[in-house]
């Protein structure tokens, strides 16, 4: 863990509602600009998105395969993935520098979050080597993409609790053709949006354990 991570202090936002890609998207660029000009705090933003498509940097359109849903360019790291209603995403926003090696550990951190959370509710997901993200017999539950500026992390994870799998048919997730992506529903596990965002929190305390998290009122917009 990098030196800047002791003692630094991460506000937990829980935003209720679907929020806008490009809305939030935006909010990130201009909390990390703040972290980088000042040097804190971090961000751990909870929240789910309405129905979007979103292009990364190794993304192509050509992997989208039906427009009707919106499609919006993003910076984070990976391809294409679709958000919306039914699936959790958590944004973690946090200082990496000086440890130059702490980008892989990061993105390893994340995957542990929402392995170790899906464990705490029977099911047993693991990481692929190649390819991030988290899987459940090799179909995948959750999708993780990062963007680092200066030395500060953002972008994250998206849980499917209980999305509409049919919005994955339209494109080629995360540019893995043949690959099925599945949710906690499919797999038969119920949990509440405001269950599963509790247990990631828990787990982002023994991912992180010399942050301090600090709750913050959340605006909705």
């Amino acid at each position: 863990m990098g030196a800047q991570m002791a003692g630094s202090i991460v506000l937990l936002r829980k935003s209720s509602g679907c929020l806008d890609y490009q809305s939030v998207l935006m909010a990130q660029r201009q909390w990390v600009e703040r972290m980088v000009a000042t040097g804190g705090p971090g961000l751990f933003w909870l929240l789910e998105h309405g129905s979007v498509y979103t292009v990364g940097r190794s993304g192509q359109h050509a992997e989208i395969l039906d427009r009707a849903i919106p499609v919006v360019p993003t910076d984070r790291g990976g391809r294409v993935t679709w958000h919306g209603p039914g699936q959790t995403v958590g944004y973690v926003l946090i200082d990496l520098r000086p440890d130059h090696h702490a980008v892989r550990a990061h993105v390893y951190r994340l995957e542990e979050m929402v392995i170790q959370t899906l464990a705490g509710l029977g099911v047993e997901a693991e990481r692929e080597s190649h390819h991030p993200g988290v899987w459940v017999n090799g179909e995948k539950i959750a999708a993780l993409g990062v963007r680092i500026r200066h030395g500060v992390a953002y972008h994250g994870f998206a849980v499917n609790r209980d999305p509409d799998l049919k919005a994955f048919a339209a494109i080629v997730p995360c540019g893995l053709s043949g690959r099925g992506v599945t949710s906690l529903a499919r797999l038969g596990v119920t949990v509440s949006r405001t269950e599963l965002e509790e247990r990631l929190v828990l787990a982002f305390q023994k991912q992180f354990p010399l942050v301090r998290m600090m709750e913050e009122p959340c605006p909705e917009s």
